[in-house]
This record gives structure tokens, sequence and C-alpha cells, in this order.
């Protein structure tokens, strides 16, 4: 399917960086391809192929990197592409100029000419003049980590407050990498003196995408004060947020405890919109709110423009942090949502620990020899998986706090979790509301 080509310039010109204002509405993720002769743009989508380019700390060990390497490419897969081939340089700082070293973009360069590789996505953030130098000279769509995660924001934003919150993230990622993306005008140069028209359309896109900022602020601003009466009126009740890192199963325990009906996937960040339900465990009214999940790396102004949904964690009584123990890293994404809670100013917050996905979680079991001796496992830089009940005990010793393990999907302990919620939720609304009983407010 083709659609005509709308405004003024000659179709086939433009080279212009993904997201820029030609009608896209800041999807920094579209990329218009070239028009054809009839003068349409192409509009068919095809399987995207990436490669992916990581350059860790040397002091890194082999099994994070393959974690790391491992959620970047479930972070392509979520947006829509595949990931067919990894690149891996151990440097103490990425280059200043293309992130990797001379030898090892040469290498990069050969395989996607090779393969006809569609982009190129790197695990961290670049530069504007990294992004320039590394288009130069691979040729295909550079894409660094904010981009991707701005990207699949902006595939899951449904709610008016989250796309005009991830527009505005989008516009703020794009201006300053402006420079530079009308290499089409280079042989248009003014003489001495003199602007080309490459300068004038830069500045012109500058203030457009400057305009365009300040708009969305503003309507960030009246949204924000909207969602601020919303959260007023429900000052008279106890609020219970769940938080922790994405793809750990906050949504379907949104929708067993609140009887809601989020949209729960196996891919990251499938939730973006926050959602409220009213909760009643044992007569004890509260609250439930779903949020974003959070990530390693997440772009600092995508944290910025979620301000008003990040505040249904900063205002609740109780943190519900849920954590996929299934996976290798967990104590990892542990620390990286409270980091995160921290960053926001929520790590004041009465937190109850939830384990969730224990059907997938599997232990290490050890090995014995035939004279009952246990054999040394394998040194790859992981520490081997105890029981469950082992990793309760350690948690409860260490937080001073219960801990509960369930799964989520299979219903498991569920009954567990509530008893422990109730009574958690029934000493705030006490605390709170000392002369008023549960169950009035839960009667309503």
């Amino acid at each position: 399917m083709a659609t005509t080509q709308s405004g003024g310039r000659k179709p086939g010109n433009s080279t212009r960086h993904p997201g820029a204002v030609d009608g896209v509405k800041g999807r920094a993720g579209r990329i218009l391809l070239k028009a054809g002769k009839d003068g349409t743009y192409e509009t068919a989508k095809e399987q995207e192929t990436a490669v992916l380019v990581s350059v860790p700390p040397r002091r890194q060990s082999e099994a994070q990197t393959t974690e790391y390497l491992d959620e970047l490419a479930f972070l392509i897969e979520t947006a829509g592409a595949t990931a067919t081939k990894r690149f891996v340089q151990r440097l103490e700082k990425p280059d200043i100029r293309t992130y990797v070293g001379e030898g090892k973009l040469a290498e990069i360069k050969a395989y996607v000419q090779h393969e006809g590789t569609s982009m190129v996505v790197f695990d961290d953030d670049l530069s504007p003049s990294q992004l320039r130098n590394l288009e130069a000279e691979l040729l295909v769509k550079i894409v660094d980590r904010s981009l991707l995660i701005l990207d699949i924001f902006a595939l899951r934003a449904k709610s008016a407050t989250s796309r005009t919150q991830v527009e505005l993230a989008q516009y703020q990622y794009l201006l300053p990498r402006l420079t530079g993306l009308w290499t089409h005008l280079d042989k248009q140069r003014g003489g001495v003196g003199m602007k080309g028209p490459g300068e004038t359309e830069i500045e012109t896109d500058r203030r457009i995408v400057r305009d365009r900022i300040a708009f969305l602020k503003e309507k960030l601003e009246d949204l924000d004060k909207q969602s601020h009466t919303q959260r007023k009126a429900r000052g008279g009740s106890i609020r219970v947020a769940l938080v922790g890192y994405t793809n750990v199963g906050k949504s379907t325990l949104m929708n067993v405890l609140g009887k809601a009906d989020v949209f729960a996937e196996n891919k990251l960040f499938a939730t973006v919109d926050a959602t409220t339900r009213k909760v009643v465990l044992d007569n004890t009214p509260f609250l439930l709110s779903d949020t974003v999940g959070f990530i390693r790396k997440l772009p600092t102004k995508l944290i910025e423009s979620f301000k008003s949904t990040l505040d249904e964690i900063r205002e609740a009584d109780l943190l519900l942090h849920v954590v996929d123990i299934s996976h290798p890293g967990f104590e990892e994404q542990i620390q990286v949502v409270n980091d995160t809670l921290a960053d926001i100013g929520a790590a004041d917050k009465p937190v109850l620990l939830v384990f969730n996905k224990i059907d997938q979680y599997k232990q290490d079991d050890s090995e014995k020899d035939p004279f009952g001796e246990v054999l040394e496992a394998e040194d790859d830089g992981t520490a081997p998986r105890p029981p469950l009940a082992q990793l309760q005990a350690t948690y409860m010793a260490k937080l001073h706090d219960p801990v509960v393990f369930i799964s989520a999907q299979e219903r498991t302990n569920l009954d567990e979790l509530r008893e422990l919620l109730g009574k958690r939720v029934a000493a705030l609304h006490q605390q709170r509301f000392p002369y008023q009983a549960a169950n009035e407010w839960a009667g309503e």
C-alpha cells in the first residue's frame, strides 16, 4: 500500500533523521522511505533485522554481558524487529567518535553490507556526533538504547497523557540531533556572508521542535492538574502501587488482585498507562495501581516526561515490589528498581517484596561423585541458585520483614499474599484513619 506524498518538497530529496517533523508526530523510530518515481512513499512494513553492539567494561563478566544483550534482543523483538548478530568489544570506555574501535567498526560494516541488515542497535546512548559518524560510515539506520525504548513506549501508549508524555520525550531526544540531517543540501550552500538553504532548514526544524516541546509541556501541565484532582479525590483511602522491573508480571498480578482487564503480554513494557482499581481484603478497602515498569538505563527524559504517571508511586502508601525470581539477574533488577525509586523521590515508601514466577524458577542441582562429595560447579562468574525456601529465609532475615513467593500466572500462594497484604493495608488504614472503621468504607 502506498500513500501520496504531502508537502511542497520534491520527492526523494529528504534524508532526514527518523522522528523529524514531516507529519510523523515525533515518532522517533519511524523512517521515511525514499519516494518512488510517482511521488509516493511505500508504507508496507517489512520484517527488519538488527545487529546488536555492546562495549562492556573489562571487569564485566561474560554472563552479565550475555544477559544485557539478551535484554537488548528482547527490546528489539518487542519493537517488531529481529536480532541476527551480536558484536562485543571490551574497552575501558567507548570510542568518543564511533563508540567502537576502528577494527570492530570495519567488521560490523562488512557484516551489514553482506547480510543486508536494516539497522545497527547499540546497548547505550550515543552522542549526536557518534550518531552522525556511524550513519555516515555504516549507511544504515543507527538506533541507540534510548531511541529504542522511546519507540516501544510510543507503540504501547494508549491514553492521551501517556501519548503526550512519550511525544515530548521523543522531541527532547531529537532536538540536539538535528544538526547534520540536511546532507542532501550540502552543494547548495551560499557564498561568504550568506546562509545556505541547508542551514535555513535546520533552523526552521529547531524552531518547530522547540515550539512543539513548549506546547506539549503546557498540555502535560493541564493533564497533570486533572490527574492531581483525581488523586486528591482518593485521599480518603489507602493507596497501593505495583512497582518492579519490566516484564515481571505486575499486570498479571493486577488482573488477579484487582479483577481488572489490564493488557498483559510476555514482552517488555506491555503496560505504559497507569491503571487503578478498588480492592477489598478482609473488609479493608484500598486502591491498587499498576504502573509502568522500570529498566536498566531508562532514558532520563522519559522519567521526566512521565512525572504524572510516576506520581502514582510517589503518593502511594505502600509499594508492592514485584520481582521475577526466575530471572538469573533478579537481584540486579531489584537494585535497578530501588535506584529508580530513589531518583523519583519514593525510596522511603513502605515496601512489600513479592517474588513472582516461582513456577519458572530452576534451582541448581548439586552433583555428587560416587563417594558422596559435592562436585564444584564450573566457574562462569555466577553463583549456584539455591532452593526457594532458602531464598525466602535469606530475604526475610535481610529485610527483617515478611516476603512472599507466588506465581500470578498459576495462582500459586495468592492466599498467602492476600493475607499479608490485607494485614499491611489494615495497619496503614488504622494509622491514617484511627476513628473510622474499615468496614464502613468498604460498605460504600
